[in-house]
């Protein structure tokens, strides 16, 4: 595509626009980026679950929409994205590559070496020494990381803990910083005196894949602690452990009071008819749920793991949790990972309190206005020409 205008040309590499984290990132930012850019957007698999910008020139670069597939041909389609990639970089007079996620970001790496006329930056999004999943995921990352990472301009990840994992553990040196992810503050969140109100039942809620590491069975273990309560849990997500989970619900005669809903398009019609969200995670990089949740100015209550919770509500101000109790904290509860004790505490002490509801909400409200699109983007475009 040729441009006959005078904004530079930007590109945006990245696996899919699935149903991730990183993903709806990448859709808010491309809404602000044609305004300032010509943008193309190259994929690996034409997955697209968010909303893409006419004006994005968008490239796939495999035939498939497939995402499992074995380690062999993940490593041969890794080959061709690299000649596929580098060529139409060179084609579209590339100004500016940007990556998301390892695999974009090691290819954004090794194309540097080549393409000595295009900045190439990479963003980091996840935990990395808690993302490795095998041992020999772990060594390609110790390899690999600061053999390519260090090869581009720079790199930003949304939590000052990544960029302190990536340079004392994986040895990169390259110029880091921190941009938050964006919000798009909706317009009717819920009134905070409505929180004032005695609910029956008391309707808790919880996004995100349901996998191993989101640890959904904390929450579950907490309701049944609290079993007397007239309260219920709404779980919305996809995952591997769903059906073991409806399986724990089922033998723990819990059936009536958790509800498994799905991959659901409109989360915030749910947010909104619900009293209080958890976030019970083992680690994150910066849960998007957790920030959305506040945005529709409900309680939250969230594990303190790596990384996110804590700079979302505390502005990362370190806290002291014992094991079994849960801390207040500025923008909402924050409790140890794993710990079904303190989270039914701080479920307990959330329904008993109906000024703390109120209160926390509006607080929510407050602190989701940090991270609302628009500013974050001005981060984003400083940090590009910086």
């Amino acid at each position: 595509m040729i441009h006959k205008n005078n904004k530079k040309n930007l590109s945006i590499l990245s696996i899919s626009i699935g149903n991730g984290g990183t993903e709806r990132v990448i859709s808010l930012l491309l809404k602000k980026m044609i305004e300032d850019y010509n943008v193309t957007l190259f994929l690996f698999y034409d997955i697209k679950k968010f909303d893409v910008p006419k004006e994005v020139n968008s490239i796939v670069l495999s035939k498939g929409k497939t995402l499992v597939k074995p380690f062999f041909f993940k490593l041969v389609e890794l080959i061709q994205f690299t000649i596929i990639y580098k060529r139409l970089l060179k084609k579209s007079n590339i100004d500016f590559a940007i990556s998301f996620l390892a695999f974009p970001n090691l290819i954004n790496g090794f194309i540097s070496i080549f393409n000595k006329k295009c900045t190439f930056i990479i963003s980091e999004r996840g935990f990395p020494s808690l993302n490795t999943t095998s041992r020999l995921s772990s060594l390609i990352s110790k390899i690999f990381y600061p053999l390519l990472y260090n090869r581009c301009s720079k790199l930003f990840s949304n939590s000052i803990y990544i960029n302190e994992d990536l340079k004392n553990n994986f040895g990169v040196t390259i110029p880091m910083s921190v941009i938050y992810n964006p919000l798009e503050i909706p317009a009717s969140p819920i009134i905070p005196k409505f929180l004032l109100n005695d609910f029956r039942p008391f309707k808790i809620i919880s996004v995100g894949a349901i996998n191993t590491n989101k640890n959904h069975i904390m929450i579950i273990n907490a309701i049944r602690k609290l079993s007397n309560e007239e309260i219920s849990l709404s779980i919305l997500g996809e995952g591997p452990l769903k059906n073991e989970l409806k399986k724990d619900v089922i033998d723990m005669g819990l059936v009536d009071k958790i509800g498994f809903h799905g991959m659901i398009d409109d989360v915030g019609k749910y947010l909104i008819d619900h009293h209080c969200f958890v976030l019970s995670s083992f680690t994150e990089g910066f849960p998007n749920a957790l920030l959305e949740a506040l945005s529709f100015g409900l309680p939250c209550i969230s594990t303190n793991c790596k990384s996110g919770p804590l700079e979302i509500l505390n502005e990362n101000v370190p806290v002291n949790i014992e094991i079994g109790e849960f801390v207040e904290v500025k923008f909402g509860i924050l409790i140890n990972t794993n710990d079904e004790i303190a989270l039914s505490k701080a479920l307990q002490f959330i329904l008993d309190n109906p000024e703390k509801r109120e209160y926390y909400s509006k607080m929510g409200l407050k602190r989701a206005k940090y991270f609302e699109l628009n500013s974050i983007y001005q981060q984003f475009k400083s940090f590009i020409h910086s």
